[in-house]
């Protein structure tokens, strides 16, 4: 008779690695001519089976075919042991051991514990919520069950708005935890994922200080609003006046002159505050130090199929390829062009006009870039960029983040801070924030535009790099259209009298 024991604690082994599972006899005697089994729940389950001086793999369950090994070395003394290759979560559990001579057999129960630690998580901006800006961090591959959470400059845990922890394909786990920052969390804050099982972690940092966009800061939106007030003054009056005229139709001419003449003296009054306090908001504004940039295309790098005006400033899709000069920095498998400037540091903003078109991507790359065959336009590989496919607009994260739009984009603005290492995207046409990529820049940047194929003429449109007039042009074309709305047709005599 004899005893058979294995290891008194669990073997931990790393995803994708090996585990080596030890058995043995006691007291120590030859296992050669035994048999030796290997089993999960079921003693029919084999994972190995020693028997007859040989390994037999007959009757070896499909999923550990091609991967385990009876180490033998030692097994003249009763030592045995089982190496697994290629971990597996599906290998994590309980495991027998059993021993059988002619006349007695005797089994051990032992268990492996798999470990895999996952990507490095993964932080972005996507957009505001309850006064702050909604910061996301996504992390893959783990096994179990990851812990994660917010810690700041300190270490101490923050509070999360979300946290989700779903299975992925092949018995793996994904991460997403969030949090909502307000302007006064001016620090550092750092995405913690842990390994419970062999206390290992990974972990990924944004910093805050930066990161609210300059003309979306109290100032400007105190002073925005004051122009709301002010243009709503305006609007008043003129009701006012017309209602005036209502009222008093027996006032004689010499009476209802007298009253246009001071309501055009309130209304100069109001519209030189008006001025003033436009001129004190494109202050604000320039103080934040965002240049606009005269972005150009480069016709060295435009695929063959590409028309780019005499500008720079169109290109469109031609069936009919151009005859240029074959260089090395142009594009040869995809319709894309990039931005004739380039970028080592500072701040830049430009805007896109992508009108009807159905597939396009903008944005920013980093040189060099592939030219030839495909490639994930990921932050990973380089590229921070939004698409319109498939009549879905996405950020270009791993994987996709659907964008929420209210109204279709048909002019995009692009701004890069290069330091702070933000791209952010704003819709020119419905006036909001669409998403901001945070990372580390090194290098050289510049302008990306892929511009698409004609798609039976459904995206024949061209991409036009548009003139920026102002900072505020386009606040201000829409509280002209919010007054052309109020006064309606019936009140044009009363604004033109008012001189607005």
């Amino acid at each position: 008779q004899f005893r058979v024991t294995g290891p008194d604690r669990p073997v931990t082994a790393p995803l994708g690695g090996e585990a080596v599972l030890p058995c043995h006899l006691f007291p120590r005697m030859s296992a050669e001519n035994m048999e030796v089994r290997w089993y999960r729940s079921l003693f029919s389950a084999v994972v190995h089976l020693y028997r007859d001086g040989q390994d037999q793999y007959g009757d070896q369950i499909p999923e550990y075919r091609g991967r385990t090994e009876l180490l033998k070395d030692d097994m003249a003394s009763g030592r045995v042991s089982l190496r697994i290759r290629d971990v597996r979560p599906s290998d994590d559990g309980k495991y027998n051991c059993l021993f059988e001579s002619q006349v007695f057999f005797e089994e051990a129960l032992l268990e492996l514990q798999v470990a895999g630690l996952g990507s490095a998580p993964d932080i972005s901006v996507e957009g505001r919520q309850d006064g702050g800006i909604r910061v996301v961090c996504r992390s893959s591959g783990w096994y179990p069950e990851p812990q994660v959470l917010w810690r700041d400059l300190q270490g101490q845990p923050l509070p999360t708005a979300s946290e989700k922890i779903t299975p992925e394909a092949g018995g793996l786990f994904r991460a997403e935890i969030a949090m909502v920052i307000t302007e006064e969390s001016n620090q550092k804050v750092s995405c913690c994922v842990r390994n419970p099982r062999v206390n290992q972690e990974r972990e990924s940092a944004i910093f805050i200080t930066d990161l609210f966009y300059p003309w979306f800061s109290p100032w400007m939106l105190a002073l925005g609003g004051i122009l709301g007030v002010m243009l709503g003054v305006l609007i008043a009056l003129a009701f006012w006046s017309r209602r005036q005229h209502r009222l008093k139709g027996k006032v004689t001419r010499r009476e209802d002159a007298a009253d246009r003449g001071r309501l055009h003296v309130q209304s100069d009054k109001l519209q030189a505050e008006l001025r003033w306090r436009r001129a004190q908001l494109c202050a604000v504004a320039r103080s934040q130090g965002a240049g606009i940039l005269d972005v150009t295309l480069d016709p060295d790098t435009a695929h063959a199929n590409l028309v780019l005006s005499a500008d720079g400033k169109t290109v469109t899709y031609e069936d009919r390829q151009q005859d240029r000069p074959d260089n090395p920095e142009r594009f040869r498998t995809y319709p894309v062009v990039l931005g004739a400037s380039a970028f080592t540091g500072g701040r830049f903003y430009w805007e896109v006009e992508m009108g009807d078109k159905t597939n396009w991507t903008v944005g920013v790359c980093r040189e060099p870039v592939i030219r030839t065959g495909k490639v994930k336009l990921t932050p990973g590989n380089g590229y921070w960029t939004v698409w319109l496919r498939n009549g879905k607009y996405e950020a270009c994260t791993f994987p996709p983040t659907p964008l929420d739009l209210g109204v279709r984009p048909r002019r995009v603005g692009i701004f890069l801070d290069y330091e702070a290492g933000e791209v952010s995207f704003y819709s020119v046409t419905g006036g909001s924030h669409l998403f901001t990529f945070t990372d580390t820049f090194s290098g050289t940047l510049r302008p990306y535009f892929y511009i698409g194929y004609k798609e039976e003429g459904k995206n024949a449109a061209p991409l036009v790099i548009c003139p920026v007039p102002g900072l505020w042009a386009g606040a201000e074309k829409a509280l002209e259209q919010e007054a052309d709305g109020l006064w309606g047709k019936q009140g044009e005599e009363d604004r033109t009298d008012l001189g607005l």
